[in-house]
């Protein structure tokens, strides 16, 4: 097929996404491979080379003698064209292989618009779109990241899902699969077993029953599975595999960086944020793990850049001691250190001294609300005094620039709150100009971010209803009206993607119709605005006779059944309920180090967990 896409390339805006062959690209002989893997990025090459996961199961399938793991990424419009025209099926990058032919495709789900991606690339491949209508000879359709914490929506195309952290079930994955291939490989009795091995959810091996009204009434397991499946961590960070190198891009992509993994999980409880619960508990890399690792990466890849990669790097505890020791043999080499994901309370007059020998940009942090009411109630714990204290340690430290990400829609918010968007930049701004040693000549650029909240499971605020797309759009146009100067730039999220990523979010198996029915009319790279149609969705919704508004803006009442109750990702439902319930009366939670809230995840005995217990954990 080589010479056939040769002539592809050579039609097609950007070549390089499709070429493989990349610095670092792993290439092995095919008679010597007994297990064929198609990690799947359902986006542009741009985006899905950005994606840490991807980069740490490439190196650690391909670490496996009898294994090859290629990438594949979703095509852009003139490439899919070409390739539908030529009857040329979708490929692995290395081998340029039809992955149809391998043993697994392996999709990260890791945001709800790539849902219609998904099936577009398994049509492109030849595989049939329902797991009821693959044969033993057809690759197993495997999914796994963030969005598979509830991954009902799709379960009619997928076989299975792995819950939780990758690194070690996908590798027993395999291994069960190496046995069953040569014993001859029969699907059902393949995914029979894998649904006993922890992490792993083979949704056809559940029915799911609804009560008149719509909602779930129960999901009941069958052929041995267990009744409640829980997720996949790695206790010991030091301990698990990560890359000494990445494939190096031939073009621009999103994030065009080494990234160092600091710790998994976050400590701090906010109760809109899922990554902030279904990671849990927090487990650090020791100082000289992460010291030794970022060395490896910029050595083996020429990166003059790489970030400390975290939910919150400011909260990791070794940072005063890490930061010298990665500068000592960063700065002779012109590398430049990235520390993404700051908190307000974190940046330490300390800090920014040490930043100041960092290549200074932009700073980026996060209020999430304008009103200490609604950062109470969404448990920011983060005060105003403490933002704009901060904002005047980062203009001391000669920044000129602060970037502010905000939420609109969250639970209880009001106008007020709204509006107190742009009274808190407006401080921020008065902060600079309040600032004698302020950079003489420059002016100051608040830019503020507002993105559109959208209710996610596992989280506090799973029951509560999103805002519809006309109320978000109300709020929108009021936060424009209350900024009064120029100093402050402001950006939002489009309100109807938000209203339908809160559809797929919190949706059940009923929207695999739905799902089918927009990729039927056209849609996929939804989470591009110059492909996203709402009609096609909603045209979609009405021939599958169901409602999105029932899946987004309804409250749902703490004692009904969840499309998700059946998996586990250890943050138990009690402790949820009782986080709701103090969202509603704006009462804050204290983070993982200050005490133990007692939400689940104590159970795993590590991380956060166990650090400077006295009592025995139960």
């Amino acid at each position: 097929m080589d010479n056939r896409l040769d002539e592809l390339f050579l039609q097609v805006q950007k070549p390089a996404r499709y070429t493989g062959g990349e610095l670092n690209s792993v290439y092995k002989e095919r008679e010597r491979v007994n297990v064929r893997f198609a990690f799947c990025f359902p986006d542009l090459y741009e985006v899905g080379m950005s994606h840490l996961g991807m980069k740490i199961l490439y190196g650690l399938l391909n670490g496996v003698e009898d294994v090859w793991c290629e990438r594949v990424f979703a095509p852009d419009e003139d490439m899919e064209t070409l390739m539908r025209e030529r009857g040329i099926p979708l490929f692995g990058l290395e081998s340029r292989d039809p992955i149809g032919t391998f043993d697994f495709l392996g999709f990260t789900l890791q945001y709800e618009l790539s849902y219609t991606g998904i099936l577009n690339m398994l049509e492109l491949a030849g595989v049939p779109l329902h797991a009821a209508e693959r044969g033993d000879r057809c690759p197993l359709v495997v999914g796994g990241g963030p969005c598979a914490c509830n991954p009902e929506p799709l379960c009619d195309f997928f076989d299975l899902f792995t819950l939780g952290e990758g690194e070690e079930v996908n590798i027993e994955l395999i291994d069960l699969y190496r046995r069953h291939k040569a014993e001859g490989f029969s699907r059902r009795r393949f995914l029979r077993e894998a649904a006993q091995i922890e992490g792993v959810y083979v949704p056809s091996l559940y029915e799911v029953a609804y009560r008149e009204d719509g909602v779930v009434d129960a999901v009941r397991p069958r052929d041995g599975a267990p009744e409640r499946v829980r997720k996949r961590i790695i206790a010991d960070l030091n301990a698990c595999y990560y890359p000494d190198r990445f494939v190096v891009p031939f073009i621009d992509i999103v994030h065009d960086r080494a990234m160092s993994e600091i710790f998994r999980g976050c400590i701090r409880g906010c109760r809109f944020c899922q990554a902030g619960f279904i990671y849990r508990p927090v487990r650090e890399k020791s100082v000289d793990t992460i010291d030794r690792q970022s060395r490896a990466l910029c050595e083996n890849t020429g990166y003059e850049e790489f970030s400390l990669s975290s939910l919150s790097t400011s909260d990791y505890t070794g940072l005063g001691e890490l930061l010298p020791r990665l500068l000592d043999w960063a700065e002779p080499e012109h590398t430049n250190i990235s520390l993404p994901s700051l908190r307000v309370d974190g940046f330490s007059e300390e800090l920014a001294a040490r930043l100041n020998v960092l290549r200074r940009s932009g700073l980026t942090f996060a209020p999430e609300a304008g009103t200490q009411r609604l950062r109470d109630a969404i448990n920011k714990n983060l005060s105003e005094e403490e933002i704009l204290d901060t904002a005047r340690k980062a203009f001391s430290g000669g920044w000129t620039a602060v970037k502010l990400y905000f939420m609109m829609g969250l639970p209880t918010e009001t106008l007020e709150d709204v509006a107190g968007i742009a009274a808190l930049g407006q401080k921020i701004v008065n902060c600079y100009y309040a600032n004698p040693d302020k950079p003489k000549g420059k002016s100051v650029n608040v830019s503020v971010s507002v993105s559109c909240f959208v209710p996610k499971p596992f989280t506090p605020f799973q029951w509560e209803p999103q805002d519809t797309a006309e109320q978000l759009k109300e709020k929108q146009a009021h936060l424009r009206g209350a900024v009064t100067t120029r100093k402050i730039s402001l950006s939002w999220h489009d309100a109807d993607v938000s209203f339908l990523e809160g559809v797929l979010a919190r949706g059940d198996r009923r929207l695999g119709a739905v799902i089918e029915g927009a990729f039927r009319r056209g849609c996929r790279l939804d989470s591009w605005s110059q492909y996203f149609s709402l009609d096609a969705w909603l045209q979609a919704f009405e021939e599958a006779g169901l409602d999105p508004a029932f899946y987004a803006n309804r409250r749902r009442p703490f004692e009904e059944v969840l499309p998700w109750d059946h998996l586990d990702y250890g943050v138990t439902r009690d402790f949820l309920i009782q986080e709701n319930r103090k969202a509603h009366d704006s009462v804050t939670t204290p983070h993982c180090r200050q005490s133990c809230s007692a939400c689940g995840a104590a159970r795993w005995k590590g991380g956060v967990c166990v650090e400077n217990r006295s009592d025995p954990l139960q």
